[in-house]
């Protein structure tokens, strides 16, 4: 046998399958680590934005469930006063600053979600079943994926603070 036919002297064609296959996942899995967490970050940032602004311009679908949510309090500036709070959120998110004051926000205003659950179950659960959920149901029920975004987001602060990006 040549040294010509040994898969050593070949280059990178004559790595076998499963070496590529390594090779490519150890590329993928580092560029998710480089990136996974801050694309996180500014896709909730933009969430927030996004609903928060339709919330100030009155637009948003959710308006009125929030409003008979928060019953006690007057809509006609609680409404756009929580959207500010999400685009404020929304920007801290994208900016990367003040994250703790930031985050603090966010879960406040996530917590206050789950308020439907409780103070409008017949709006958010089919016939009293909380297995059952109806399309504000769902609409709530996915903010745990995002407050698990949230406290995956919550894991960098101290690593930002060491590093001096994030002094709050």
């Amino acid at each position: 046998m040549s040294s010509r036919n040994s898969p050593s002297s070949e280059g990178p064609a004559a790595r076998s399958l499963p070496d590529r296959v390594d090779q490519f996942d150890r590329r993928f899995v580092g560029f998710l680590n480089r990136w996974g967490i801050p694309m996180l970050r500014v896709s909730l940032g933009l969430v927030f934005i996004w609903f928060g602004a339709l919330k100030i311009f009155r637009v948003s679908p959710v308006a009125d469930l929030v409003a008979r949510t928060v019953y006690w309090v007057d809509p006609s500036w609680f409404v756009a006063v929580l959207g500010g709070v999400e685009v404020i959120i929304g920007l801290g998110l994208l900016v990367g600053r003040a994250l703790r004051t930031v985050l603090a926000l966010f879960w406040l205003q996530m917590l206050g979600t789950f308020l439907v659950l409780i103070i409008q179950p017949d709006v958010a659960f089919q016939r009293g079943n909380p297995l059952l959920l109806t399309v504000e149901g769902e609409f709530v029920v996915k903010n745990l994926v995002l407050l698990s975004a949230g406290m995956v987001v919550g894991s960098t602060v101290r690593r930002r603070r060491r590093s001096g990006e994030d002094q709050r």
